[in-house]
């Protein structure tokens, strides 16, 4: 059966809705990284970077390229970069004191 756009909607924002994969994703835009790396800066187990990575793989909003014996991540910038700025011009537009979208949880 095809899903309904606010079924395909609620999964995929509930992706975004996670800390961790968010800071993945913020981490990844500034550089490509392996899993140690991002682990280590996140302050992370390297085991729950790997979870969030996988998923945001399958949601090809990160892509990975073996660089040797490692793995490395970068964020699929069409994608991503395009919902960061989607977000940022609202706040900016539409959110006058930045942080009162955070409020309605």
């Amino acid at each position: 059966m095809k899903r309904g756009l606010s079924d395909i909607c609620y999964g995929f924002f509930s992706t975004l809705a996670n800390p961790t994969r968010l800071a993945i994703l913020e981490k990844l835009r500034a550089t490509p990284m392996n899993v140690t790396d991002l682990a280590a800066s996140l302050e992370q187990e390297q085991s729950m970077v790997s979870h969030n990575l996988r998923t945001l793989e399958r949601c090809n909003l990160v892509h990975s390229e073996r660089r040797g014996k490692k793995k490395v991540y970068a964020v699929n910038e069409e994608t991503v970069g395009g919902i960061f700025r989607v977000v940022e011009n609202h706040a900016e537009r539409h959110c006058p004191f930045h942080g009162a979208c955070s409020e309605l949880k």
